[in-house]
């Protein structure tokens, strides 16, 4: 759920010193975000956004059965990070080219990016292939999500934004509840693919609707120059990062060439894009971003084999392990309205802290499922655990990096939350990959299960333990990181982000 999470809602937007209003009364124009004015707009924001968060939530529930069945169990891992290796560079492209041209291309680019990237996956006859599609849907999704935050900007007065951007999580509730259940449906019916190649579809009817509001929008307000410097250090880290999960797929002695070459470009371009001490959690802003990434991180490298777990470990239906993901979705809402409460405003690095807590534990408690005697609902319950501490955490981290960022830095300052939101996603799920495959999780039999034939349930506890044992571990760094949100005394602003 990290990817269109409305805690992102501070890419390109000033801060505020206001309380903000909910947008659902009238303004002095009478006008609200589901007035004539706005009410196509918004009706197709919200429906795209609807559309990808079932979209991930459907990959989830799909993923085990299209790796077993493409015998590619050991690039498990790669399926999830590959899209955000690819997203990261594609944020920075579209965040220039919404300022030279608008928000209209890039937003149009991206969700044909994003169709042909399901369409790859969905034909793949090799798991590399089915890699290759999510890259590609990946550059689709950092297009689209950036081009959406820059049209609420342009296209909604500042105080009808908040509801905008509060719309964005309530999308993804329905989506998290159903797209399992359909997802699960689909694939043992009809066959996982089909949870690939029906999506594209769907997208066309809301960009329709959108079509003619988004005409309207000011062109890019900067028609000059393009950071391309940006752009080069994002497509850099991208390609490091590539590198470096290449390498982690075989740990062997030749590896070590890819993997120098991913750590040479990763590291001095990852300094040049992230506040400066951000890698030694420096007071303040640095902090912040750092933990967005350990946040992210953390919980989607523990997530994305909960389903692998459960159908390999325990013989679950994609289905029902899809479906013990749908509680993290709705209390994720919640834990961010309990973050937006004024009341709490005192005590915002307190309930980070409580929140990181919440996912180590969540995230500790899930291995407990290996054991035959403890019940499958356990990994549910742990889950909206954990998904409650990412709604504080994660929009908790948006409203900090506003509140630290001076009139001309909050949008290089968001587009580094962006950064580390990514980064954190790619290195935690590739070291969840590598201790996967480390521990033997490569060794699980391919399967081809249909729904009068289920997969076999294939015994590699220690390659799962191994995973969330590592993600707990990070979490409650994470947790330590809470501990340096607040600047020192008299500090107000953090350092600029390096150009």
């Amino acid at each position: 759920m990290t990817a269109l999470d409305p805690s992102d809602a501070g890419l390109g937007t000033p801060a505020r010193t206001a309380e903000p209003d909910t947008g659902l009364a009238p303004d002095r124009a009478g006008d609200t975000i589901l007035g004539r004015r706005h009410r196509a707009l918004t009706l197709g924001i919200v429906t795209v956004v609807s559309l990808i968060a079932f979209e991930a939530s459907a990959v989830t529930t799909a993923m085990p059965i299209a790796a077993r069945a493409l015998d590619g169990v050991e690039l498990y891992a790669y399926a999830f990070s590959a899209y955000f290796t690819a997203s990261l560079f594609a944020m920075a492209l579209s965040g220039e080219w919404c300022d030279r041209k608008g928000p209209l291309t890039p937003l149009f680019s991206g969700i044909v990016a994003f169709g042909a990237g399901l369409l790859i996956a969905g034909t793949a006859q090799r798991m590399w292939m089915f890699v290759g599609g999510r890259a590609v849907q990946g550059i689709g999704g950092g297009l689209v999500i950036v081009a959406l935050y820059v049209v609420v900007g342009r296209a909604y007065p500042p105080r009808l934004q908040p509801a905008v951007l509060a719309s964005f999580s309530a999308a993804w509730v329905l989506p998290v509840i159903v797209g399992p259940l359909v997802a699960g449906t689909i694939t043992e019916q009809a066959g996982w693919r089909w949870v690939f190649l029906s999506i594209p579809v769907l997208v066309l009817p809301p960009l329709a609707v959108m079509l003619p509001a988004l005409r309207t929008l000011p062109p890019g307000g900067r028609s000059a120059a393009v950071n391309g410097r940006r752009i080069l250090l994002a497509l850099a880290v991208a390609c490091g990062a590539g590198l470096l999960q290449y390498a982690a797929q075989d740990l062997a002695w030749y590896s070590l060439l890819p993997a120098a070459a991913g750590l040479a470009l990763l590291v001095p371009c990852v300094l040049r894009l992230l506040p400066a001490g951000t890698f030694r959690a420096a007071r303040g802003l640095p902090s912040v971003v750092l933990l967005r990434g350990v946040a992210a991180g953390a919980f989607l490298g523990a997530e994305s084999f909960v389903p692998l777990m459960l159908v390999t470990q325990r013989g679950l239906s994609p289905t029902a392990a899809g479906l013990t993901l749908a509680g993290g979705g709705l209390t994720w809402a919640l834990g961010s309205y309990t973050q937006s409460r004024a009341r709490l405003e005192p005590y915002r690095e307190r309930l980070m802290g409580l929140g990181m807590l919440l996912i180590a534990t969540a995230i500790a408690l899930v291995p407990l499922a290996l054991a035959d005697s403890v019940p499958v609902w356990t990994v549910a319950v742990a889950w909206t655990v954990g998904g409650y501490g990412m709604g504080m955490t994660i929009s908790s981290a948006s409203v900090l990096m506003l509140k630290l960022s001076g009139p001309d830095d909050a949008g290089s300052n968001s587009s580094s939350l962006q950064v580390s939101d990514a980064l954190g996603n790619i290195t935690l799920v590739g070291l969840s990959g590598v201790l996967f495959v480390a521990f033997g999780g490569a060794a699980i039999a391919p399967a081809h299960p249909t729904a009068a034939a289920p997969a076999t349930p294939s015994s590699h506890p220690a390659a799962f333990a191994a995973v969330y044992a590592a993600m707990a571990t990070v979490a409650l760094a994470g947790a330590w990181v809470t501990t340096r949100l607040r600047p020192h005394s008299g500090t107000t602003l953090a350092p600029k982000v390096v150009p």
